[in-house]
């Protein structure tokens, strides 16, 4: 129990963007035509949070699978770097936890295990656990009450949309204040800004991530140089 209880602990941040966002989110799906049921399952096998709420406008626009599979994996490929940095602590714990715990790693349970103070006498690995498997759990059970709420409660959501835009901005300024290099987010908005004028609102976002992608990968090792050079100071 001691455990648990301090695992709710590390968890209190992320719960408040996770219940309402993911309210948001179902709702959200509910004024797009979609059923709760497929809420539950997006949540449960997507689980991508701002790539979900990216998902609604992408199907109601028509936009082909392939091009929401490609953005997906842009958009959330730092995942993957993610769980490169705790790969061996996912493997120490092994078993069906370490496929679980590496395909439920997000910005937010990796900011929190990379700041968690883990007491003694506590396991370090069942904390872990704990907390990846609560926050999975807390976004299936927030979104898929909001999509429920959507149908029982008819009020006008006009504009709740712009919760999608307000959560995105949020994070940008968040990273633009934190961030060590501000190459990304340059990158970033001098790419959608070139080609949203070249291919128009349609088709401008697959190019502009993947001259993004490039554009970081020839420029890694001088954001590395300056996230180092700031660490030793």
């Amino acid at each position: 129990m001691k455990s648990l209880r301090y695992t709710l602990k590390l968890c209190v941040p992320v719960m408040a963007s996770y219940i309402f966002v993911g309210l948001a989110y179902g709702m959200m799906m509910n004024k797009a035509g979609y059923s709760p049921l497929w809420t539950f399952f997006s949540s449960t096998f997507i689980y991508a949070g701002s790539m979900q709420i990216v998902l609604i406008s992408l199907l109601a626009a028509g936009t082909p699978l392939y091009t929401i599979a490609i953005m997906t994996l842009f958009i959330n490929a730092r995942h993957i770097f993610y769980g490169i940095g705790f790969v061996e602590e996912f493997k120490k714990i092994g078993g069906w936890r370490y496929p679980l715990m590496a395909l439920t790693m997000t910005d937010e349970t990796y900011s929190v295990l990379c700041s968690a103070q883990y007491p003694e006498g506590m396991d370090r690995h069942k904390i872990m656990l704990y907390v990846q498997v609560f926050c999975y759990l807390l976004w299936i059970l927030a979104s898929t009450s909001g999509a429920l709420l959507g149908e029982v409660l008819r009020f006008n959501m006009e504009g709740i949309e712009f919760t999608a835009t307000a959560f995105f901005v949020t994070v940008v300024v968040s990273q633009w204040q934190t961030a060590e290099s501000h190459l990304p987010a340059i990158t970033g908005l001098l790419s959608a800004v070139l080609f949203f004028f070249l291919f128009g609102a349609d088709k401008f976002i697959l190019p502009a991530l993947s001259v993004s992608v490039v554009v970081l990968i020839i420029h890694k090792d001088r954001i590395m140089i300056k996230r180092e050079a700031l660490e030793n100071v």
